[in-house]
């Protein structure tokens, strides 16, 4: 505030210099002939006056500066107080909050301080408690000890035992026990998880018949050409034979012309030859045209022919299983079990059964359904070259599959679902079983009743033809055998023989699909009367 009053007073004071030099020189100006010392103090007075009268201003213009300074800078200071105020509100209920939680978080830790402190009186007092349990129970055992020592030596003075006697004794007795209870138990288990896999096993097997929906048609392996009339079988010979030793060279076969009236009968262990030999067969009896120039034209068309539908067979196999990534070769083979029968089966409709029925099981087992389709499809595969190659089919299906690239596991199915190798995965046990599902299922292989009924007799008589045997009984179509043993004969270590025998006969003389079960039965009965 001094600053702003001397500046004030500054102020006045130049104004009033600037005043007296103005009236001078006018007092100059008019008054030209008076005396300077009268002028000069007139001029002095009046510029006193006016001095004075301008500080006086000066000064009331400086109060009312200073009063309007005053109001704004009060009025600054309480703006600036209330900004003060406004941001410092926030932090101070901040402040405050964070007070009550210290507060209360002191209380709290005031309280489990005493909780601790009560539950830590307490933990003594128990454990006094305990160690004063403890002394009794201590004392307690020690009379026990000798109440049990006092009572074992009188029962050793009445017994005439000695203590590790009696415990050997004892046991010997629970020992004994806890053996038969063991068995009895392991027995009974074993009973139910039997009766219940079985019951499981058939329900699967059932499951996989009723899914697969395919015909029992009767096929048959002949290969018979009915011919218009016997003068045809002249026109087949030709002139000194040529004809028939054409149509054989060409074709491989072997034509059975005078068996058969009005038909020709084509013998053949290779089934794509005896095809090729049919067809063309019925193209030439059809045409009438027949000799040698005319055979050589036809035989190499047909052949293409069949081997073209051989592929095609088996990539509709293919197609129809939902299986990929198969080697062309293989898919060859494939198609040319169709031509192939065992006991009056179609070998390729057997596969695709099979390919079936194993994926339907192993879907149930948790098994790799393409696996085990693509072994179902393949397990015959070397029926397609057994004429050609010696040996097991088998074997031989494991070795094509081996050359072209197959897994292991895959292998190892093909080869041990006839027993001949041993099986190293689940899925080789499931396709042995599979195979003969598909071989027995109802429809599957049909035969005469003669055929049949010889078959069963055959069973029969090899099992009665050993010695020892009183009868046997043929069951279940012919895939069980019961045979009775005299007892006086037979005992228990020679069932077990005999058993094994028979199945080594049956195996030698007998052709069968699937597998024979043989039971022996020997029996001993005590028959008395009472009179």
């Amino acid at each position: 505030m001094d600053m702003i009053t001397m500046a004030a007073v500054a102020a006045g004071t130049g104004g009033v210099g600037f005043v007296v030099g103005f009236l001078i020189n006018k007092q100059l100006a008019n008054v030209k002939g008076q005396n300077a010392d009268e002028i000069a103090i007139k001029i002095k007075q009046e510029a006193d006056k006016a001095s004075k009268q301008m500080i006086r201003d000066a000064e009331k213009e400086s109060e009312h500066i200073m009063r309007e300074a005053k109001i704004s800078a009060k009025d600054e200071l309480l703006k600036i107080k209330d900004d003060f105020e406004k941001e410092m509100k926030p932090r101070k209920q901040e402040l405050a909050s964070q007070e009550n939680r210290l507060i209360q978080k002191e209380n709290n830790l005031e309280k489990k301080s005493d909780s601790i402190d009560d539950k830590v009186k307490d933990l003594e007092r128990k454990n006094k408690e305990i160690t004063s349990i403890k002394e009794r129970l201590t004392v307690k055992e020690e009379d026990i000890k000798a109440t049990i020592q006092k009572q074992i030596d009188e029962l050793e003075k009445i017994a005439h035992l000695s203590r590790d006697e009696a415990q050997k004794i004892i046991l010997e007795k629970l020992e004994g026990e806890i053996q038969n209870e063991t068995g009895m138990v392991i027995k009974n288990i074993l009973e139910e998880k039997k009766e219940k896999l079985e019951r499981d096993a058939r329900d699967m097997i059932t499951s996989a018949i009723q899914r697969y929906a395919a015909d029992c048609t009767y096929e048959r392996t002949t290969a018979t050409i009915p011919l218009p009339s016997d003068e045809m079988k002249g026109r087949i010979i030709g002139r000194e034979g040529r004809n028939i030793r054409a149509l054989e060279a060409a074709t491989g076969v072997s034509l059975l012309i005078d068996d058969t009236p009005e038909a020709v009968v084509i013998s053949c262990f290779d089934p794509i030859r005896k095809e090729v030999a049919r067809i063309l067969l019925e193209r030439l009896v059809s045409d009438g045209r027949i000799h040698p120039t005319r055979i050589e034209d036809l035989i190499k068309k047909i052949r293409k022919e069949v081997e073209d539908e051989a592929f095609a067979a088996g990539e509709d196999a293919i197609l129809e299983l939902g299986i990929h990534g198969i080697a062309p070769p293989i898919v060859k083979l494939i198609g040319r079990l169709k031509y192939r029968f065992s006991y009056s089966q179609n070998v390729l409709r057997h596969s695709l059964e099979t390919a079936f029925f194993m994926g339907s099981i192993a879907c149930e087992l948790g098994l790799d359904e393409q696996k085990a389709k693509r072994i179902g499809l393949l397990h015959d595969i070397g029926k397609a070259v057994t004429h050609e190659v010696e040996g097991s089919h088998a074997i031989i299906g494991a070795e094509i599959l081996t050359k072209h690239g197959e897994p292991k596991d895959i292998v190892n199915a093909v080869a041990a679902h006839h027993g001949e190798v041993d099986p190293e995965t689940p899925y080789a046990v499931l396709a042995d079983a599979c195979d003969a599902l598909s071989a027995s299922r109802p429809g599957a292989r049909s035969a005469t009743t003669e055929l049949y009924l010889k078959r069963l007799e055959d069973l029969e008589d090899i099992a009665a033809g050993f010695e020892g045997v009183e009868t046997a009984f043929a069951l279940q179509a012919g895939r069980e055998i019961r045979v009775v043993v005299s007892p006086d004969k037979i005992n228990e270590e020679k069932a077990h023989t005999l058993a094994r025998d028979i199945c080594l006969g049956i195996e030698k003389q007998m052709t069968y699909p699937g597998q024979i079960k043989v039971t022996i039965i020997r029996e001993t009965r005590s028959v008395e009367y009472a009179k």
